[in-house]
């Protein structure tokens, strides 16, 4: 009886919870931001952007994906939506940016930002991005029996963080977090990018992507488009950069609210 009890309460505080997350107004303060890092990576790799970014007043919240799958990781984000108090900056990385397409449809996702990312329209699959544009040469995926895959640890520095230190280079390598290569199968159910306004930082030296893949990704989701010269590690050596991007995303979206 006391279990029952227990549930019926935890229940309750869930659909209140709930209920709170999908009233939030645009016309509130856009001071919340949600990370989402991408695939051979984990959330980390935020640190330099979230020190600019809570220098600025935001909360900041770094989602920890799993990688197993896409249900998997836009549940992971999902949890950390949840928790915003008001409207919020939704941010990938790479394959965060498949996350955030599906993810972002959450009530409290005023806006996206896409770093150097992927953002596969609804009914698409993300390997399908890849169509039509050059192979990645420098970018290699070693795949694993079980079907998951890690970036070769010979070419890791030139094709996922040639503008990182020696150093940072080989703890990124060793730390790798291996992605369920099934995901760039999965196709999409919901495309946020088609409702919500969004913006794209593109990494020039990016290896891990062709660039005109990343241009014409960004440019069909009609993303305001920031260019740096990065690898495609700019999340962690183009930090300022990203967060000015996220900042103006937010700055917009409350000055159009007001």
């Amino acid at each position: 009886m006391t279990d029952n009890k227990f549930l019926t309460a935890a229940a309750a505080i869930a659909i209140a919870a709930a209920g709170h997350a999908t009233s939030v107004s645009a016309a509130q303060p856009v001071k919340n931001v949600v990370l989402v890092h991408g695939a051979f990576a984990d959330g980390s790799g935020w640190r330099g952007v979230y020190d600019q970014l809570t220098r600025r007043g935001y909360k900041v919240t770094i989602v920890q994906n799993p990688l197993t799958s896409l249900d998997d990781d836009v549940a992971a984000t999902n949890r950390a939506l949840d928790r915003q108090d008001g409207p919020t900056i939704l941010v990938g990385h790479s394959w965060g940016g498949t996350v955030i397409t599906e993810a972002g449809i959450h009530a409290n996702v005023a806006g996206l930002v896409y770093v150097s990312a992927l953002s596969p329209d609804a009914g698409e699959t993300t390997g399908q991005q890849y169509e039509g544009f050059a192979p990645a040469s420098e970018f290699v995926i070693d795949k694993a029996d079980d079907g998951f895959g890690f970036v070769s640890p010979e070419k890791f520095k030139a094709g996922f963080a040639h503008d990182v230190s020696d150093e940072d280079a080989a703890f990124m390598r060793d730390s790798q977090v291996p992605i369920n290569l099934e995901v760039f199968g999965t196709k999409l159910k919901n495309a946020a990018w088609r409702t919500k306004p969004s913006w794209a930082v593109i990494a020039t030296e990016d290896k891990a992507f062709d660039q005109a893949m990343l241009i014409h990704m960004a440019e069909r989701i009609k993303a305001k488009i920031t260019k740096v010269s990065a690898s495609h590690a700019l999340f962690m050596t183009q930090p300022k950069v990203v967060a000015d991007t996220i900042d103006e995303a937010a700055k917009t979206i409350q000055s159009k609210a007001n």
